[in-house]
């Protein structure tokens, strides 16, 4: 695809931009504690600005900080002691040709920093009783940092707005901008979504007032219409406004409905507006109510609501919520969205358009919607990406030419494998690659049969490695005198974990399969060893029909054909409740078996990122999987699985067959015995730390860096 429509450039109001990519707006706990822009958030916005986006908006602007803030590490707006940091930045973002706005937000009933340091939270009502079970599927150290659960100093307190504090929040707002305007940026974006104070007054459901602020659809809009209106008359006609909408709330019997935001934005249009955002909101009564919005998981999931918007205004609309550049450019081109605002992806990718003007989106690191970058906000940390371990750390990672260029062979073409060729030949050095089967991917072609998400990081990793004049050598053991024919100078050690079998009696049997051996079966890795001892006549047979066709060659191609046969029964006992255990009872559910999951600890998901944690364990529970937690395997037999629990000696469950997803560890094996050579020997991945994706993605980083 040209991407013609997405890459065109357009405008917001007087505001010209180069293309119609967003860098939407993501609070990321950059900042320094006191609110001001330091080298680390400076140099993360940078990166995006380079990276080709036609316009970065900052989020989260705090209009009066400390007060309205819910993260540790915001940026302030509420004093000129802010402007030195932020003109800097805006400096640097500038100078690559983009635009940058800043969005001003205070969030009222959500100021957590607020509840905590015994500050008042502002709200235009008292809030209903509000119940939740984000909690349940916590660690004890997750629970001791989560933003929600820190002790406030005195017993919380609640202020109601009177209309002097209704004045003064319009002044902030008012302020707020003008201040953005002085440090430089070329607009700014009003927050009026995500329950956060205006949002409030917006929202039937929270708004309760019996004044001039509450009650009627324009009585309830009235305080946006005022703060639009302050900040438009503080920065004049020429400076870009917007703002941002909840398009409905989700999970609220009376929350904001779609017809409510098309009014909203129509008598926003009517107040000065240059554009509105559309977003959504969905009441956290459950975790996982958060990936249907405002981290929206499904595809496209707020478009056809922005195409609604725009149907009823004039001004620019700007879409979000998990769009692709294929779906954004049609969008577009439909008439749906004038503007695409993404976030995770330019955290995955900060070069993500500048790739599409150049004709290779296949080089686009993708997002594999992991959460693990919002899941740092709930435990007060700063923002990461599981699949760019330079998010964040721009100011300390770069990749510059190496000193002495070497010969460096890496072994193992798993994630960790590809990523330190891949970038340790950016920087200059000979690599060749070794891997011993007959593909690249390593685990992560497994992985990403429970998680397709994965699929399209292989892709990328393949592709990018594809592109370099990297020796890649498949169906390849490596071996001391093969590294001192090859005269490597430094081996990167990238085999992945060792899983050693619990010691369980009964763990020997036929149906009891490691995840080892079932990863080894479905991506053809040594399969025949396991299939002779695993599989019967009919059995190896089906999976060589499988290997000829071609059909172990695509995780998509085994996906179908794993709907069709697997060597595993229709009741499926998983002992091990972690990372591994979990993705693999989704996709056995899938696969219409019916899955026990038996945990020995007392938490399920340890090595999942919260919110995606909430995700894995919500699908289960509505596909009635029993999840058992701490439990004592005793003995596995013909028919069963026998275990204990804290409070009963002697339980059962049957099981045709049984995976023991649990004994993962580092494997230094191959790397002790490479280190025979007499080369220097360095361990990445989960052969050195078991990581999974992050880990081995940020080892590799490091390593690949550091030589």
């Amino acid at each position: 695809m040209s991407y013609s429509h997405l890459l065109q450039p357009a405008a917001i109001g007087k505001l010209q931009l180069r293309n119609r990519i967003i860098m939407a707006p993501m609070g990321s706990n950059f900042a320094e504690s006191d609110g001001t822009c330091g080298e680390r958030i400076q140099a993360y916005y940078e990166a995006r600005a380079a990276g080709g986006a036609g316009l970065l908006i900052m989020g989260v602007g705090a209009i009066a900080f400390p007060a309205g803030t819910a993260e540790p590490y915001q940026v302030g707006l509420s004093d000129d002691r802010f402007l030195p940091g932020l003109s800097q930045l805006v400096e640097r973002v500038h100078k690559h040709g983009a635009k940058i706005a800043i969005q001003l937000q205070h969030a009222g009933k959500s100021s957590v920093r607020d509840l905590t340091e015994g500050r008042e939270l502002w709200v235009p009502s008292l809030p209903p009783p509000f119940k939740t079970d984000m909690m349940d599927s916590l660690t004890r150290e997750e629970l001791g940092a989560f933003i929600s659960s820190g002790r406030p100093k005195n017993k919380p307190r609640v202020r109601v707005l009177d209309k002097d504090d209704i004045a003064q929040l319009v002044s902030w707002f008012g302020a707020a901008a003008e201040r953005a305007q002085r440090a430089g940026f070329d607009g700014v974006e009003i927050h009026a979504a995500h329950t956060y104070i205006i949002a409030g007054f917006l929202s039937p459901y929270y708004n309760k007032r019996e004044d001039e602020y509450g009650g009627s659809l324009e009585n309830r809009a009235r305080l946006m219409l005022e703060v639009i209106r302050e900040v438009r008359q503080r920065t004049g006609d020429d400076f870009g406004v917007w703002l941002r909408l909840d398009a409905q709330e989700l999970r609220l019997d009376g929350g904001i409905t779609l017809e409510e935001c098309q009014a909203f934005a129509q008598m926003a249009e009517a107040a000065g507006v240059d554009a509105v955002s559309v977003s959504a909101y969905a009441a956290t009564t459950t975790g996982v109510a958060f990936t249907e919005a405002p981290l929206v998981q499904k595809p496209a999931g707020f478009l056809d609501w922005a195409a609604q918007v725009k149907s009823v205004v004039k001004v620019p609309v700007i879409a979000v919520g998990r769009l692709d550049p294929t779906t954004a450019d049609r969008a577009i081109a439909e008439g749906k969205c004038d503007f695409i605002a993404m976030a995770r992806k330019l955290l995955a990718d900060p070069e993500l358009p500048n790739k599409l003007i150049k004709g290779d989106p296949a080089a686009i690191r993708p997002c594999i919607y992991c959460y693990v970058c919002v899941s740092q906000i709930f435990v007060n940390e700063r923002v990461k990406c599981a699949a760019n371990p330079f998010t964040g750390h721009e100011y300390q990672k770069v990749i510059v030419p190496a000193a002495q260029p070497q010969h460096i062979v890496v072994v193992g073409g798993g994630p960790a494998g590809l990523e330190a060729a891949r970038l340790a030949c950016l920087r200059g050095h000979r690599v060749t690659l070794l891997e011993r089967s007959s593909r690249l991917g390593g685990t992560l072609f497994f992985a990403a049969l429970a998680y397709p998400e994965n699929g399209a990081l292989l892709d990328n990793l393949v592709h990018q490695v594809s592109q370099l004049p990297i020796d890649v050598r498949l169906n390849t053991a490596a071996t001391p005198d093969l590294l001192r024919e090859l005269g490597a100078d430094q081996v990167l050690v990238a085999n992945g974990a060792r899983r050693a079998a619990p010691d369980i009696p009964g763990a020997e049997l036929k149906h009891v399969w490691s995840g080892d051996e079932l990863r080894r079966l479905m991506t053809g890795d040594r399969a025949e060893e396991i299939a002779k001892a695993k599989l019967s006549l009919p059995q190896r047979t089906m999976m060589k029909a499988g290997s000829l066709t071609g059909a172990t060659n695509s995780t998509d191609a085994i996906k179908q054909l794993s709907k069709l046969w697997m060597p595993l029964g229709k009741q499926v006992v998983i002992i091990g409740g972690g990372l591994v255990g979990l993705e693999l009872a989704e996709f056995l559910v899938e696969r219409g078996r019916r899955v026990t999951v038996l945990e020995p600890e007392a938490n399920l998901g340890r090595e999942l990122s919260i919110v995606r944690r909430w995700r894995v364990l919500d699908n289960l529970r509505q596909h009635a999987v029993p999840l058992l937690t701490q439990v004592q395997i005793d003995r596995i037999d013909g028919r069963a699985v026998h275990y204990r629990t804290q409070d009963s000696d002697s339980l059962q469950v049957a099981a045709d067959s049984v995976v023991l997803a649990v004994g993962a560890g580092p494997d230094p094996s191959l790397a002790d015995e490479l280190a025979s050579s007499g080369l220097p020997i360095h361990r990445l991945g989960d052969s050195h730390n078991l990581g999974y994706i992050e880990g081995a993605l940020r080892s590799a980083t490091d390593l690949a860096l550091s030589l």
